[in-house]
């Protein structure tokens, strides 16, 4: 896996490079909170990071002034 993978709606991004996965949250109008989107999207990047056996690192960044606003309050109603 060398190659970068975004999800559908680019919530995440997810670039591979010796061994290294870097997976890049990406709603920097929000803060980064975590949606429902964005924490499915995640799951299922880690799920496929999980069974390759060529990455023995995972760096989680972000975009943006923040890293993780925390939950997106937004969805909570």
């Amino acid at each position: 896996m060398d190659s970068p993978a975004t999800t559908p709606d680019h919530i995440i991004q997810c670039e591979f490079q010796d061994g290294v996965a870097f997976i890049t949250l990406n709603r920097p109008r929000q803060y980064n909170a975590l949606s429902l989107a964005l924490l499915d999207a995640l799951h299922v990047e880690l799920d496929r990071i999980q069974g390759d056996a060529n990455v023995r690192v995972v760096v989680i960044a972000a975009n943006g002034k923040a890293f993780c606003a925390g939950h997106d309050l937004k969805e909570m109603k």
